[in-house]
């Protein structure tokens, strides 16, 4: 799903509160109530989504609310304990990215356990998925939410301290929970709907 990051006085993106792309409109304030000549002398800004009327409010140039951090909305098919964590990283990515990257980690982590694995380890757990046949896209998605949150935590080399830099871990979580989970799910689903002779012959073909 195309996503459009929110930034102040953009003529569209994508809405915090109902996920369209949608066009914005936009008023400004001083901090008196008055509005300045000139937009960027308004410190106040709000906009306002053309699809669901939906506010957004900014101090200058950074979304106070919602308060989502700009983060892309969680895939429909993420694990609600995921998820959960998802939406608390999305919530301080602004403020603490290095405390959202923390929380993504901590989400992959119980991803691995939803996926089978023992989930105390999850360097073992990608180990144990990789070997079981996980696409290597996803197995690097993995490794790369998994290293910048233990970076997040012990210092290490990644500036986690750049919400830009944990801006695409959720991304990537998003990326993980489609081709693991939504991905099979959708297929899954389409091939048991196929005519059960078909379904058979598949099967014989295959010596299942």
């Amino acid at each position: 799903m195309k996503y459009i990051d929110p930034t102040v006085y953009a003529g569209s993106f994508t809405c915090p509160h109902c996920g369209a792309i949608a066009m914005q409109s936009w008023w400004q304030r001083g901090w008196d109530s008055g509005s300045y000549p000139g937009r960027d002398s308004n410190p106040v800004r709000v906009g306002k989504c053309h699809h669901c009327a939906g506010n957004t409010l900014w101090i200058m140039d950074k979304m106070y609310y919602p308060d989502t951090g700009n983060a892309p909305f969680p895939n429909p098919e993420m694990p609600q304990d995921v998820k959960a964590l998802y939406q608390e990283a999305a919530s301080i990515h602004q403020k603490s990215p290095r405390g959202a990257a923390a929380l993504l980690r901590l989400g992959i982590q119980i991803l691995c356990r939803e996926l089978g694995e023992p989930g105390k380890n999850i360097n073992a757990d990608i180990g144990s998925l990789a070997k079981k046949g996980l696409p290597e896209i996803v197995q690097q998605s993995l490794d790369i939410v998994r290293v910048t949150g233990n970076d997040a935590v012990h210092p290490g080399q990644i500036d986690t301290d750049n919400p830009q830099t944990v801006r695409q871990l959720f991304d990537l979580t998003n990326i993980i929970v489609e081709y693991m989970i939504a991905l099979p799910k959708k297929v899954s689903g389409l091939y048991n709907a196929l005519p059960g002779d078909k379904i058979k012959g598949i099967s014989d073909r295959d010596g299942k």
